[in-house]
């Protein structure tokens, strides 16, 4: 398999590194800065560097866009134009609603793997970044089912679990689960800052609770006024609810009840608890068939209406039928209530569901 990349910083460096190791794939990349193709050569995460877009997609199946999401739209259009018919392309970008909505090419699946570092660049790559891994797919009504399929291998090739979900809803949830967080570790930096004002070596009295709730304040301005700008209304609404929690646990706080203020700290440790048991769920794997019309945007959907009921599909496989009309995907599922969930909202759809 040929793989592209265009762009090979930390995620674009790491996906080279894991696709050649453990997918014995041919990884071909093209950046706008010379010296970052030099030290990705360096660093083995690429066979070679293209001098151009063109040169990068040649004989490409698979092309993975890894750019700041502001700069996505006009080179999700450049990409279709030069890549191959059968070539799936996809995208890196933490916001999917406008990327998605800037093409109808049955080629393009919108894509965003929950995995980072603290430091940038493709010296910090790694080919064990997305071990374990969510990787959102947000396929349009027009993906192809065959190269959503190949989309998947690919990212489960390189330890990852995809996950299928609409563009607007991967906003809104990433808006609270990422987005947010960032934000507010920016608040809590410059509080302290505003506090701190004038105090000699305050550093060395700041405890570990902060610096863990402000790892990531001040991340990339070059990758984060993007993801700002793209997922503003989704953001500021987040922001609008945590002023109002806020409001409400100072209200409880001047009201001097221990008993509200220890229901309050109980609440947010249950929640955690329920979060992460939600995040480890598991159980071994169920086997689905699905017959399928062969028309574009069915596997896609499939996909999607799954992921937004928090079903995880393990891995998938789509076979056409001899006439080429119909086909058949087989889902491996994890565990035995997700697995009859998902027989559940697949016959919803009108599909019959075969176990074997």
């Amino acid at each position: 398999m040929r793989i592209a990349l265009v762009g090979v910083g930390l995620v674009g460096g790491s996906i080279g590194l894991a696709a050649r190791e453990r997918l014995d794939a041919e990884v071909v990349g093209v950046d706008p800065d010379f010296g970052v193709l030099e030290a990705a050569l360096g660093r083995g995460a690429l066979d070679r560097a293209a001098g151009s877009l063109d040169e990068a997609l040649a004989d490409a199946e698979a092309c993975f866009l890894c750019a700041p999401v502001a700069a996505l739209p006009p080179l999700v259009a450049s990409t279709l134009a030069a890549a191959p018919a059968d070539c799936v392309v996809t995208d890196v970008g933490s916001t999917k609603r406008l990327v998605t909505e800037s093409t109808g090419d049955e080629r393009f699946v919108g894509g965003h793997p929950v995995a980072g570092a603290e430091s940038s660049g493709v010296e910090n790559a790694r080919a064990d970044l997305f071990d374990g891994a969510g990787w959102y797919l947000t396929p349009g009504p027009q993906s192809s089912g065959l190269l959503y399929e190949r989309l998947h291998r690919v990212l489960v090739g390189l330890g990852a679990h995809p996950v299928a979900i609409d563009a607007e809803t991967h906003d809104r949830l990433l808006a609270t689960v990422s987005h947010l967080p960032h934000v507010l570790a920016n608040v809590l930096v410059a509080q302290a800052a505003g506090a701190l004002r004038g105090e000699e070596e305050p550093l060395p009295r700041v405890g570990p609770s902060f610096r863990d709730a402000t790892r990531v304040a001040g991340a990339s301005s070059a990758v984060w006024t993007g993801i700002y700008e793209t997922n503003a209304s989704a953001i500021a609404a987040e922001i609008d609810d945590a002023v109002d929690r806020l409001r409400a646990v100072a209200t409880t706080l001047r009201s001097g009840a221990p008993d509200a203020i220890e229901a309050w700290n109980d609440a947010a440790r249950e929640d955690r608890r329920r979060l992460l048991e939600a995040e480890l769920a598991g159980g071994a794997l169920r086997e689905l068939r699905v017959s399928v019309p062969n028309r574009p945007g069915v596997v896609g959907r499939v996909a999607v209406v799954l992921g937004r009921a928090g079903v995880n599909i393990v891995d998938m496989a789509l076979a056409p039928a001899p006439d080429m009309r119909s086909g058949a995907i087989t889902l491996w599922i994890a565990g035995e209530n997700q697995a009859a969930r998902a027989a559940e909202l697949i016959a919803e759809l009108g599909l019959p569901v075969v176990e074997p």
